[in-house]
This record gives structure tokens, sequence and C-alpha cells, in this order.
């Protein structure tokens, strides 16, 4: 659970400090740093908004689980956070490049219009949208307890490193493409959402809303458990130890989804999942770029048209 809010804290912070730092940046070259304590405003706005969302999130959880009903309402928050996951995959695909230029166009409108609300606004939801989607994605990682992903490790070292990263970038220290951080950053993501996914069928087959044309594919716990507890049954039920102990394997069943089991919906699912993504990915990268060499030939041609003697 710790690398996971790791990784949860590191992605949604960098990119929260990263268009932070762009606004001020701009506003300073634009000579009106004027409107940085309202930046900052905003996006302290922001971060308390997201704790109190965090809270209510919290309390609407607990009290699914005094009526019983926890495992429908993690059920839910598994798949909607692997939709949002997968969203924000496709996201990362479509802006690793000109994320700079877009929040500086927006910045140009409401810097024009000398919006200090405007300013305060666009800071706040910027760094909302980040704290709700940790939140939310911290509930589907936990499993419900959001407190014990807000309070780990892993967390407070995400949040830490991708501010002393996004420093050291406006520093001109460290030069870091955002277009590698969104790969690197899209292959893990796309990892969790992808287990998650998984789990939740997994769920859905435990609780009968879903059947099974093969409950089990394989089984290769000898090799790795899925839980410590799997692991201990395996040991009572043989008198041999697995190769790979039940502590990796459910960080891998929680990071990935692994089950070393699983059923022909799971297995088809996850490398569906794949397939699917990673086509999509690749289509619109070719979308793009065979419309930058269209906008290029009717640039060209234009031209041309409008100055033979230079043919």
């Amino acid at each position: 659970m710790d690398f996971q809010a790791f990784l949860i804290t590191f992605r949604e912070g960098l990119e929260a400090f990263l268009i932070i730092g762009i606004i001020i940046t701009y506003l300073k070259k634009m000579d009106r740093a004027k409107y940085n304590k309202w930046v900052w405003t905003g996006a302290f706005g922001a971060v308390i908004s997201s704790l109190l969302m965090a809270l209510i999130f919290q309390v609407v959880l607990t009290g699914f689980t005094s009526m019983g009903s926890q495992n429908y309402m993690k059920l839910g928050i598994m798949l909607v956070s692997s939709v949002l996951l997968t969203q924000m995959i496709f996201w990362m695909n479509e802006n690793n490049r000109d994320v700079h230029t877009k929040t500086q166009d927006k910045l140009s409108q409401i810097v024009t219009t000398g919006s200090v609300i405007g300013m305060v606004t666009h800071a706040y939801l910027v760094v909302l949208r980040e704290g709700v989607e940790t939140v939310f994605f911290f509930a589907a990682i936990t499993g419900g307890d959001i407190t014990r992903a807000i309070e780990s490790k892993g967390a407070l070292f995400g949040l830490i490193l991708s501010a002393v990263i996004a420093y050291l970038m406006f520093k001109g220290l460290v030069r870091f493409p955002l277009k590698t951080f969104f790969k690197i950053t899209g292959i893990l993501i796309m990892m969790i959402a992808a287990g998650l996914l998984v789990q939740g069928i997994g769920m859905m087959q435990d609780l009968g809303i879903l059947g099974s044309a093969m409950p089990e594919v394989y089984n290769i716990i000898g090799f790795m458990p899925e839980h410590p507890i799997d692991a201990a049954q395996y040991i009572r039920d043989t008198g041999k130890q697995p190769l790979i102990s039940g502590q990796v394997g459910i960080f891998m069943k929680a990071m990935f989804g692994y089950s070393h089991h699983p059923s022909i919906e799971e297995l088809l699912a996850y490398l569906g999942y794949f397939i699917v993504v990673i086509f999509w990915v690749r289509y619109t990268n070719q979308r793009k770029e065979e419309n930058k060499a269209n906008e290029a030939n009717t640039e060209n041609n234009s031209f041309k048209a409008n100055h033979p003697t230079a043919v």
C-alpha cells in the first residue's frame, strides 16, 4: 500500500506543483507577480477542500461498513478508480508535450482581464482536481480506509519528492522532460488500473454477481501465494515452503492485481485491458502525427500559392 500511495501522491503532486510553478513563472515574466499571493490562496484553499472531501468520504464509507454493504462500496470504488486511472493515462498521452502552452494560454486570458477571482479559481481547480483524485484512489487501494493511506510514509515521501523535483525543474537544476515523466508513470498507472479492474471482477465472482466459465485457469501457489494466509495453508498441506513469500504476493496483488489462481475472466480482462489501452494510445498518437503532417502540407501549399516566384 505504501508504494501505491507513494506513486499516487508523487504523480498527482508533481502535476499540481508543475502547473502552479508554470503559473508563478508566467506571472513573473509578465511582470504580474502581484497575483502570486492569490495563486497560493487558491492552492491552499484546494488543499483544505481536499482534506474535507477525504473526511466526508471516510464518513460515508464507514456508514456503508456499518450497514454491511462495504463489499459493494469497495467494488464500486475499484471499478470507478480503474476508469479514472485509465482516463488519466489518456490525458497524459494527450498533454505530454503542450501542457505548458495550454496553461499559458489560459493565464493570458485571466491576466488580460486582470481578474483576481479568475486567478484564485484557476489555481484552486488545478489543485482540487488532483486532491479529489488522490482521495478516491486512496479509497480504492486501502479498501475504504483513506486515513491509513494519508498517514502512510509512502504518501508523505511521494508528496515531498514531487515538490522537490518541481522546484529543481523550475530552478533549472534538473532537466526532466514531461514526456518521459508521463510515459514512466503512465506504465505504472496502467498496471494499477488493470489490477483494480481484475480485483473488481474477482470480487464480483466472490459475491455471486458474475459467474465463471473457468474458475481456475492455473494455480501457482507454490511459486508465489497472493497472501501470507495462503502461504501458511500451502505449507500446512504440502510441508513445503513456497518459492516466493506470501508477503511479496500480497504486495503484488495490491499493486498489480496478482492472483495465483485467476479465473478465465480475470485473465482475459487483464490481458485485454493492456491490449485495448496500448492500441488506443498508439492510435491517438498516429492520428496526432497525421494531423500535424496535414497541417504542415496545408501551410506549405498556401505559401506556394501566395509566393509563386519562391517556388
